[in-house]
């Protein structure tokens, strides 16, 4: 049997939509596989890691009929990136094999059944479904995902809180030193308040898969998982459990000295300066006083480096040292031409935000330097 007879790309293109979860090497070997499901003409691909599963259909010609198997994804997609884009490619079922055709070449494949692939077991209720725009959500998780923990024993910041609520759905990520807050809003009103903590890799095979298009995605959370369905795709993926920190308290409100400067000038000095840093502290000193703001920084090594900003600032004279590396994250993560800076005291966190946009808030911890 043919099972699917189509253009390279088209094959290609499906198969990376679904493989970036799989890993090459599993304590289970059929994960490293994709499940193949043909009914009629439609071919159905999907994979998991027990944690996410991913699933996308489409016809791609062949015969028609109803057939299963699971073959290794990566060695799929490895041999097809191999070949010219426009070419047609066929995949043939033989016996407990799969015959890859393209061109002059041949591949035999060996397949795994597709009665022990382990699916995710999908939830039986979940809330009710809203969209967005997938290029809203591509946004907002860039202005937020570089601001989650790495392997942090507080297991629920390894993650992005998603806070839909009324109009409004808000991102929130933050590793203890720092924490970013973006927001948009909804077509729907969400009733009732639906908060979930997707898991790290969630988040980044999100931002892998979404489009900057205007193609909407449609969300709907359940007890301990999440669905997401775009452009033909429908992702599961299990929740991380535990209680996120009270964001809204973490915020600051009241910070009476303001500045608001070029982004890109400030990201350059922040370079400039971080070059001679401390590899273990990554302190930097910013200096404000009225009319001029001075970025300082120097290392076990006695170098030192300084760089001065003319800005326009009339507030107090402040002295706060940062980790730049917090501070060039938020700033290249922003594409707007201005940033703002609200400051108390050298002691207390600081807020940056966009000017004219209340939808985006990154609260930095001071380190002592």
């Amino acid at each position: 049997m043919i099972v699917l007879k189509a253009a390279q790309e088209q094959v290609l293109a499906a198969l990376q939509s679904v493989a970036g979860i799989v890993e090459r090497r599993h304590t289970l070997p059929i994960l490293a596989n994709v499940l193949i499901r043909k009914v009629g003409t439609d071919i159905e691909l999907t994979s998991s890691d027990l944690e996410i599963q991913i699933r996308t259909h489409g016809s791609f010609g062949g015969d028609e009929g109803n057939f299963t198997c699971t073959v290794g994804a990566r060695k799929l997609i490895d041999i097809l990136r191999s070949m010219p884009s426009d070419q047609t490619v066929s995949l043939e079922s033989n016996q407990n094999k799969l015959l890859l055709k393209g061109g002059k070449s041949r591949f035999m494949l060996q397949t795994l059944p597709a009665e022990d692939f382990p699916l995710v077991q999908e939830a039986s209720q979940y809330g009710p479904a809203f969209s967005v725009p997938q290029k809203t959500l591509k946004a907002l998780l860039a202005q937020v995902s570089f601001a989650m923990a790495v392997h942090d024993i507080r297991y629920y910041l390894n993650g992005i809180l998603f806070v839909a609520e009324g109009k409004q759905l808000s991102l929130v990520a933050t590793d203890g030193h720092r924490l970013a807050f973006s927001s948009a809003e909804l077509d729907v009103d969400v009733q009732q308040r639906q908060e979930v903590i997707l898991p790290r890799k969630t988040v980044l095979e999100l931002q892998r898969l979404l489009s900057d298009q205007d193609g909407a995605i449609e969300m709907r959370f359940a007890g301990n998982q999440a669905k997401f369905s775009f452009d033909g795709m429908e992702f599961v993926t299990k929740l991380v459990e535990g209680k996120f920190p009270d964001y809204n308290r973490v915020i600051p409100k009241n910070h009476t000295n303001i500045l608001v400067l070029g982004r890109q000038t400030l990201l350059a000095s922040l370079q400039r300066t971080a070059i001679l840093t401390s590899e273990k502290f990554k302190g930097v000193r910013l200096n404000l006083d009225p009319g001029c703001l001075r970025v300082a920084s120097n290392n076990a090594e006695q170098e030192e480096a300084s760089d001065e900003i003319d800005v326009d600032y009339q507030g107090d004279s402040i002295e706060i040292g940062f980790n730049v590396t917090y501070l060039i994250d938020v700033l290249g993560n922003m594409n707007q031409d201005m940033v703002k800076i609200e400051l108390a005291d050298s002691n207390s966190s600081a807020l940056f935000t966009i000017p004219d946009d209340k939808g985006f808030k990154y609260v930095v911890m001071p380190m002592r330097i």
